[in-house]
């Protein structure tokens, strides 16, 4: 009877969730999965704030709307119910929620998921990289510890909060500077200044989002107090491998931005080592870990807070160079340096880029550029995590939990995997029809039959130049011409002695 009953299904039920960052791409696929999977929830909490001059109640009826909840929709009508927006900046006192629902959140809420940041590598170290992960996390911090029923905090980190240490253990590591003295010390520099000293204070750390990380964690680490805290740190978040649908994604980030402008044929290159881990971890596997390690940290109550590496480099690892393999028409190129140009052909249909106006590709190529610069130093080294508490929680699942909230990413095959990302960037993002998959297929192949024409054209155009300054030359061009004309006749004459 134990094995077939949901163990995390049951521990949700009556339960008082809070979930911060509902409305980003973990957010939305973390709320769609305890709506469908642990339906019995009391009621999910979800803080949003403002913005683009739209209000919080019109920003949570937009997320409600969105394809990603159309299977919970179907199967659970009235899930709408359980949803219960809080307006909140978590960068202010209190969040500056409403005293109203401040009373009903202190008194209420046992689970909090914390999802908000900022996932821009190229934030300045004084605005959303330090204000929402840092300062926001410790403004959440200082909530939780005054909910009267508060049973665990799940933070979600990045397994590149310490991407300066090749071997990542699932601990608590230091950083070179106090999170709050940092803060404090941002909070009256100005612009210029935070800007010029930057470098030295996020020192090895690639930019200010993995250095911003690891602070956070560090600060959780220090005020923590006597909270129930976990935290999972997955690596680069990609399309779902099964819910709520395969190759279901809504944003350009990481690999989705590169797979996407490949298969567009606007990337023609990307800058990577072949040899190096493209660490991928499907969506609902990563949502999967959180909503275990949140029952876990509740139920069993560890003595210190537990990290959990969700990462597939170690389990599961696909590299760079075997990406390729997942692609029509992929090559390798090599580069005089360390790095590598990996040749990235048409997947997906490919748009007439001559209706774009010469503007808007520039701008379009910058912005690519820009992205690639900040993503080579993750596509050109590997690393290594540790999974004793990942696999801990894996054993601590029964039969029906490790079905229902699945994370095991062995069992993932990557070739049907990559095929299902690139149908599902091309469904889910650019809002494609499927259905011209095969004429697209036929353009590509009447693009690269007049891509041959024109490269003999051209060598035919500069070899005629070149013949007419070279005897040797055209009497190299005359033999070639008269083999030609040799191995037609033979072939026309042997089509003619058949009977």
């Amino acid at each position: 009877m134990k094995d077939t009953v949901s163990l995390v299904g049951t521990y949700y039920g009556g339960k008082s969730i809070l979930v911060t960052g509902a409305t980003g791409f973990m957010g939305k696929v973390l709320t769609e999965k305890l709506l469908r999977s642990c339906h019995d929830v009391k009621a999910i909490y979800l803080c949003v704030r403002p913005k683009g001059g739209r209000s919080m109640q019109t920003r949570v009826e937009n997320l409600l709307k969105c394809k990603v909840f159309d299977r919970v929709r179907e199967e659970w009508p009235n899930f709408h119910k359980k949803i219960k927006p809080i307006s909140a900046e978590l960068t202010q006192p209190n969040l500056a929620i409403p005293s109203k629902d401040m009373e009903e959140l202190l008194s209420e809420v046992n689970v909090i998921f914390h999802c908000a940041a900022t996932v821009r590598f190229d934030e300045p170290l004084n605005r959303d990289a330090l204000l929402l992960n840092v300062m926001g996390t410790q403004q959440l911090l200082r909530l939780a510890h005054q909910m009267k029923n508060l049973e665990a905090l799940i933070h979600v980190s990045t397994a590149y909060s310490n991407c300066n240490r090749r071997n990542i253990e699932e601990v608590f590591y230091p950083v070179p500077v106090e999170p709050k003295k940092l803060l404090d010390l941002v909070g009256w520099m100005d612009e210029s200044l935070i800007e010029a000293i930057t470098p030295t204070v996020i020192g090895d750390w690639p930019n200010t989002y993995t250095f911003s990380k690891a602070l956070t964690e560090y600060l959780i680490h220090q005020e923590k107090g006597d909270l129930n805290v976990a935290i999972v740190r997955p690596s680069i978040v990609g399309a779902s491998w099964q819910e709520p649908f395969p190759g279901w994604i809504d944003n350009f980030n990481g690999t989705s931005g590169l797979l996407a402008a490949g298969g567009k044929g606007i990337l023609r290159t990307v800058k990577c080592n072949p040899a190096a881990i493209a660490d991928i971890i499907p969506v609902d596997l990563a949502i999967n870990l959180i909503i275990a390690a949140g029952w876990y940290t509740a139920v069993h109550r560890p003595k210190s807070p537990l990290i959990y590496n969700c990462t597939s480099g170690g389990l599961n690892p696909l590299s760079w160079g075997e990406l390729r393999e997942y692609f029509f028409f992929l090559r390798i190129k090599n580069s005089e340096n360390s790095t590598r140009l990996v040749w990235l052909e048409s997947y997906l249909s490919i748009d007439r880029c001559v209706s774009i106006l010469p503007f808007r590709m520039m701008k379009l190529f910058s912005r690519l550029d820009k992205t690639l610069n900040l993503l080579e130093y993750f596509t050109s080294n590997s690393w290594d995590w540790s999974y004793e508490n990942t696999s801990m929680l894996l054993k601590e699942l029964n039969s029906k939990d490790k079905t229902l909230f699945y994370f095991d990413i062995c069992q993932l095959t990557w070739s049907e995997y990559i095929k299902d990302y690139c149908l599902g960037i091309k469904k889910y993002l650019l809002k494609e029809d499927l259905a011209g998959i095969p004429a697209a297929r036929q353009h590509i192949r009447k693009l690269k039959t007049i891509q041959c024409v024109l490269k003999a054209t051209l060598l035919v155009i500069i070899w005629r130049i070149f013949i007419a300054r070279s005897q040797m030359a055209r009497n190299v061009w005359y033999f070639v011409l008269s083999l030609c004309y040799k191995f037609l006749s033979y072939i026309r004459a042997s089509s003619t002695l058949r009977p």
